[in-house]
């Protein structure tokens, strides 16, 4: 039954095909996170190629569709696998996203739950556990995979490309967080092998309009009224970046006089 369930799917990527909200589900609208200006009665997000990716301003709720869509497919809100709870998060004082997941219903081809959900903030501890279990419980007799003793960004590609070339749904928030211009140049490159292998999907939020440039993507801005289709040149963070870099000397003074 086993080998059974984890053979991989004859079926190219995108898997998760639609989520939307269910308002009957919703017991509080006050509550977090159904109070987020976005989430009226008609959200739904459409996922029509392999990777699509969200942008917009911090606090308009990126990562809390993130973590809804990863509960949805059996991760941790706090990032990981199916089957690992590697951050112990019931202390946390940040309310998390996962409880969307109560008020979202999902439609699948086929219902897929291999993958990782990556969340920049947690990658330590998860990868610390992985470090550890590997020693702990070695497969093949090899060495374990070592995410740590190497800097941040290394580790972080070391670890994309240990975990995303297996079928299943990869939810990366904020993936850039420790990657320089050129390490996000590498990160692309990894979409890139991901997508031509038609197993993979990808769910992405992020603030790099390097990664947001990934062509063929299905771009998406966030705002309180919602998700609408955008192209790069079209994002603030892009527009920001173009200024800078037009002039930069004059961009950082009129920044620091306002």
């Amino acid at each position: 039954m086993s080998s059974r369930r984890n053979r991989n799917i004859n079926l190219p990527a995108p898997y998760l095909k639609r989520i939307w909200l269910e308002p009957t589900r919703i017991a509080d609208r006050k509550a977090y996170p159904f109070c987020l200006p976005f989430l009226a009665d008609d959200f739904e997000i459409r996922f029509e190629h392999a990777i699509t990716i969200i942008v917009g301003e911090n606090g308009t709720g990126k990562s809390t569709i993130l973590e809804g869509i990863a509960v949805l497919a059996g991760y941790d809100e706090a990032g990981g696998g199916k089957g690992y709870a590697t951050v112990d998060h019931s202390w946390a004082m940040e309310e998390m996203g996962g409880r969307l997941s109560q008020a979202l219903r999902a439609s699948w081809l086929p219902k897929i739950t291999n993958g990782w959900f990556f969340r920049a903030e947690s990658f330590f501890s998860v990868a610390r556990y992985l470090d550890q279990m590997a020693q702990e419980y070695p497969m093949g007799g090899g060495p374990p995979p070592d995410f740590l003793s190497h800097s941040h960004g290394e580790g972080f590609l070391r670890f994309f490309e240990e975990r995303c070339q297996r079928q299943g749904i990869f939810i990366f928030d904020e993936p850039e967080s420790a990657l320089s211009p050129a390490r996000q140049m590498e990160f692309l490159k990894l979409m890139r092998r991901m997508e031509e292998s038609r197993i993979c999907q990808i769910v992405m939020a992020t603030h790099s309009p390097v990664l947001m440039a990934y062509p063929g993507a299905r771009l998406l801005r966030l705002s309180k009224y919602g998700l609408e289709p955008v192209t790069v040149e079209q994002t603030d963070h892009f527009k920001v970046m173009r200024e800078f870099c037009t002039d930069p000397a004059s961009f950082v003074a009129g920044v620091m006089a306002e």
